[in-house]
């Protein structure tokens, strides 16, 4: 049995209310011959006094049933890219590798649409070696134009966590720039990839689901563009499982998911879809190809190899 404190929590921390949490092992459904793999995310609905006692929690699908705190692991917050995004000096001379991303990317633009960029930029060693670190993230807005370039480590990293935006970075078919770096970072994506792309995209839609849910709830209404979000990336997902790599351009599903972003969708239909397409989500699980780990040794490989290349050359 695995000590029920491998996160390093204090021995007597409860998991709050709310909280995601992901299965240490398969379980099956009380009653039933279903069965949760290892690496399902569910929230707590209902805390114990102590660990002595289970926890209730609830799955995407409604099922909810009582866990023991050792047959959980706390979801930690990789999913919150976006809000770490921090100012910081002009890594713009230093983007080794950028794209376009959102909904130009996806196949679902309009002649609304702004342009989504992702980079990351490998800074130069007196960037390092100084006091003050260089940012692990930055941001540039333009009229219409929004970029988000990550620091080449945190963007390894976030790859090897199998975060959703990271791994559209990697595979987005609008390339803008990349040099030999980011050349490099491109043709080793699939090092990336691996079982544990099922825990970080359940936990993204999970998140999803439970904010469309509560909206609707709270005034019977949607945000129709973050339910159009949780469909396309339960396709992206299935995809990933199923073909081993991140389909980003999703236009086969484009009717689908612009009637959605429109509000044209009804909630108890973007509902049950979300639902069929969580079940085939798991299914693809069951059956995927994909390793049970990252390739981290060859992303340090890389990492440090492009470290010492930039070393090597002049600051700017």
């Amino acid at each position: 049995m695995s000590d029920p404190r491998a996160d390093n929590l204090p021995p007597n921390f409860l998991i709050p209310v709310g909280t995601q949490v992901v299965l240490r092992y398969d379980r099956r459904v009380p009653g039933t011959d279903a069965v949760k793999p290892a690496g399902t995310v569910a929230e707590v609905v209902e805390s114990p006094g102590s660990n002595d006692r289970p926890y209730l929690v609830r799955f995407l699908d409604g099922v909810s049933f009582r866990l023991k705190f050792g047959e959980l692991l706390v979801r930690r917050g990789d999913h919150t890219v976006e809000a770490t995004a921090t100012a910081g000096p002009d890594a713009a001379a230093f983007v080794v590798y950028r794209v376009t991303v959102g909904s130009r990317a996806f196949g679902l633009s309009t002649e609304s649409s702004d342009e989504d960029r992702r980079g990351v930029f490998l800074p130069p060693a007196e960037w390092h070696w100084a006091l003050t670190k260089p940012p692990e993230q930055v941001e540039f807005f333009a009229a219409g134009v929004e970029e988000v370039d990550w620091e080449i480590e945190k963007f390894v990293r976030l790859a090897l966590q199998a975060n959703p935006n990271i791994l559209e970075t990697l595979w987005s078919p609008a390339v803008l720039h990349l040099d030999e770096t980011g050349e490099e970072l491109r043709q080793m994506r699939t090092a990336f990839l691996s079982r544990h792309l099922y825990r970080t995209y359940s936990g993204y839609v999970l998140s999803q689901f439970r904010l469309m849910k509560k909206g609707f709830a709270t005034n019977r209404r949607y945000k129709p563009k973050h339910a159009m979000h949780l469909i396309r990336l339960l396709h992206s997902g299935i995809h990933a499982l199923r073909d081993g790599d991140i389909r980003v351009d999703v236009g086969e599903h484009r009717d689908e998911l612009l009637a959605i972003r429109r509000g044209a969708v009804p909630f108890e239909e973007v509902e049950a879809r979300a639902l069929e397409l969580d079940r085939v989500f798991q299914e693809a699980f069951a059956t995927t190809k994909l390793p049970e780990r990252p390739d981290t040794d060859r992303a340090n490989r890389f990492l440090i190899a492009a470290r010492r290349r930039r070393a090597n050359q002049p600051s700017g």
